[in-house]
């Protein structure tokens, strides 16, 4: 190479080092990749009852991602489909993907799915009542190979109140704290993508903010989130990417901070102005044909 092409090449390599280091490190990094996709996704029950009608759906690495809708609008499916809990319930995908971390899962066990890094916390807590709070905590960490009471020690520093109530039976704790016990028995598994169902279900305005910081810190600590919730306000004030589910489908796709704004978001989940009484009344249906054209 000639002498001054070559004095060309090294100051450009120079500046080129410069310049990147001066970007942020996600920027350098080339930002985040999908943790979850979920790709024209049908589900059926008993051969019969279309409930997921071509969902899709990604979910970056990093973020807290909010799924919403009403009742019966397939959230719940949606999650037992990614964690291959379809067929205790006698559904089945029949049509399209479900990709954790670049690896097709619509076909694995769920045991399979836990193992690879994806956990999951039920509506309903479902916490073995009978157990106590630390022997809760040691069955999910059934996946691990070691290192399981250090894992413990950090859900206490994460949720001290369980600290407190280790050796208490679970059946007697309070609704948070059986929930904060479930969340604490999902991260045992080191999930790097947590699955939330409805997590402030059924709980006191109180609990709920506490449920709330407690996910974002979740977060903040390096676990992806998919939240689903039929609390808009907190889901939202929280998330960094929302889904509105409809009837199977998903009907609106934007940032968090845009759905808080909208106006038919906030009517319908956020409780400003009249609540139509039913989702089959007229203003439901005009509020629908907007959201799909």
């Amino acid at each position: 190479m000639h002498p001054a092409a070559r004095k060309l090449h090294a100051l450009c390599i120079l500046l080129v080092t410069r310049v990147t280091a001066s970007l942020p490190e996600s920027f350098r990094q080339g930002g985040g990749s999908d943790v979850l996709s979920v790709s024209n996704l049908e589900v059926v029950y008993n051969d019969v009852i279309l409930v997921l009608r071509g969902v899709s759906l990604t979910v970056e690495e990093g973020t807290i991602v909010a799924l919403l809708g009403a009742n019966g609008a397939g959230k719940t499916t949606l999650l037992r489909a990614v964690t291959g809990l379809l067929d205790v319930h006698d559904g089945a995908i029949t049509k399209g993907e479900v990709h954790f971390e670049g690896r097709p899962i619509q076909r694995w066990a769920p045991s399979r799915i836990v193992g690879a890094g994806l956990g999951q916390v039920l509506e309903g807590r479902r916490v073995f009542g009978e157990f106590s709070v630390e022997e809760n905590l040691r069955v999910g960490g059934h996946t691990r190979r070691g290192g399981l009471t250090s894992a413990i020690d950090e859900v206490y520093d994460l949720f001290p109140v369980l600290r407190e109530r280790r050796k208490q039976t679970a059946g007697y704790l309070s609704g948070g704290e059986q929930q904060m016990l479930a969340m604490g028995r999902a991260l045992i598994a080191q999930p790097r993508l947590l699955l939330l169902d409805e997590p402030s279900l059924g709980l006191a305005p109180r609990i709920v903010a506490q449920i709330k910081d407690i996910v974002v810190e979740i977060n903040r600590r390096g676990t992806t989130v998919l939240l689903v919730e039929q609390n808009a306000a907190m889901a939202l004030s929280i998330a960094h990417h929302g889904y509105v589910m409809e009837h199977g489908k998903v009907v609106m796709d934007r940032p968090a901070a845009e759905l808080l704004a909208d106006d038919d978001i906030r009517d319908f989940y956020l409780g400003r102005g009249e609540l139509a009484t039913s989702y089959r009344d007229l203003k439901h249906y005009k509020r629908r044909k907007r959201w799909l054209s």
